[in-house]
C-alpha cells in the first residue's frame, strides 16, 4: 500500500511540474492543479495510513497513533482542497480573460512562429 501511494504521489508530482514547464496557460494551470493533487496525498500520508482506527478517543484505548488515526491531516488536505479549487477558478477566468485579450494562450503571449 505505501509503495503505491508513493509512485502515485511520485507521478503527479512528476506530470505536475512537467506540465507547470508547458508554454500554454491551460496545461500550467492542470499542472498546478496535479500538484496540488500530489502534495494533499503527501499530507495525507503522513498523518499514518490505518483501516479501521477511529479519529475519536475512546476511553477504555490509551491515547496514542497505534489505536486511532491523526485527524489534523485530514482537515488540513480537506481545507486545501478548497482553497485549491477556488484558486484553479480564479486562475481560469484570468486564462479566460488573457486569451480574449491577447488572442493567444502562451505563456509569454507569443506563439513559436512569432
Amino acid at each position: 500500500m505505501e509503495v503505491i501511494l508513493a509512485l502515485t504521489i511520485g507521478l503527479l508530482g512528476g506530470c505536475g511540474v512537467w506540465l507547470i514547464l508547458r508554454p500554454r496557460t491551460y496545461q500550467v494551470l492542470m499542472g498546478l492543479s496535479l500538484l496540488s493533487y500530489a502534495v494533499n496525498l503527501f499530507i495525507f500520508a503522513m498523518g499514518s495510513l490505518l483501516i479501521d482506527r477511529q479519529p475519536i478517543v475512546i476511553p477504555d484505548l490509551s491515547a496514542s497513533l497505534e489505536n486511532y488515526t491523526d485527524p489534523l491531516p485530514q482537515a488540513l488536505v480537506l481545507t486545501a482542497i478548497v482553497i485549491g479549487f477556488a484558486t484553479a477558478a480564479l486562475f481560469l477566468v484570468v486564462l479566460l480573460a488573457s486569451r480574449g485579450l491577447s488572442d493567444t494562450d502562451h505563456v509569454d503571449g507569443q506563439e513559436r512562429g512569432d
